[in-house]
């Protein structure tokens, strides 16, 4: 079988063929099937190890589509505060850090008493920020699990 090694330099597009090693043993691929074989260790590849570039239009739009559908799990941890959402106020989806920034008490009402944590992932570093805006602008609203974060 022939092989075709990854080349960081190289950016690829859908139909460039692609082998890498799997459970299996080596696996050699078209890119546009690596997106529905392993759609999260293309995007680690991609964005974390910075080890492939991809199409943005023919390869990674795809690839986050598919993360969405298949991983929703992965997807909202990737994609955090850039994540659209519901949210009150807004005629329809917003991007969460926009009342995270610009209304944080308002947020944290909403993500975190109105049960909404499976919604938006908020790092560790994101939970703090937030919880130290609630504290000094309304303190008698946070939690005392999320004050205890802060201390």
């Amino acid at each position: 079988m022939e092989q075709y090694p990854l080349d960081s330099e190289k950016r690829y597009i859908s139909t460039d063929l692609l082998t890498l090693e799997t459970e299996d043993g080596e696996m050699t691929l078209m890119l546009g099937e690596w997106i529905n074989f392993d759609p999260v260790r293309l995007h680690r590849m991609a964005v974390r190890e910075k080890s492939i570039q991809l199409d943005n239009f023919e390869l990674f739009l795809p690839l986050m589509s598919k993360l969405r559908r298949k991983d929703p799990v992965y997807y909202k941890k990737i994609m955090g505060l850039n994540l659209n959402i519901d949210y009150p106020g807004y005629p329809s989806g917003i991007e969460a850090k926009i009342p995270f920034d610009t209304d944080p008490v308002g947020f944290y009402k909403w993500w975190r008493k109105g049960k909404h944590e499976d919604k938006v992932y908020l790092s560790l570093g994101n939970q703090i920020r937030l919880f130290e805006k609630v504290r000094k602008i309304e303190p008698k609203v946070i939690l005392k699990k999320d004050l205890e974060l802060l201390n």
